[in-house]
């Protein structure tokens, strides 16, 4: 490996302001910031606003989508498409190209 070229990995601290969770581990981020972390040393600090400990996804808090509503607008729009039960529209059925000539020599 060449010298110099590589970033610094090091431990740093990733923190969940909206949460109030925090992590250490070993990355090439840069900060300005530092924390004093549990084990007493000071290690640099990368702010986040989202982590596993406030995302909804993670915290089983997600939204739940309407779609009844989705369902109503898309038979709204396509209602002049859609087959009802017990009928059936007409099929239009096109004559191949053979057929047509045969019917223009007659």
């Amino acid at each position: 490996m060449k010298k110099d070229i590589h970033p610094d990995y090091r431990f740093v601290v990733f923190k969940d302001t909206g949460a109030d969770f925090a992590i250490l581990t070993r990355s090439t981020a840069k900060s300005n910031e530092t924390i004093k972390w549990e084990d007493g040393q000071v290690y640099p600090l990368i702010r986040l606003e989202i982590s596993s400990a406030s995302h909804p996804f993670f915290t089983g808090q997600q939204k739940l989508i309407d779609t009844a509503g989705r369902i109503e607008k898309f038979k709204k729009k396509y209602k002049d498409n859609v087959v009802s039960k017990g009928k059936k529209k007409p099929v239009k059925v096109r004559a191949k190209k053979e057929e047509k000539a045969k019917v223009i020599k007659k």
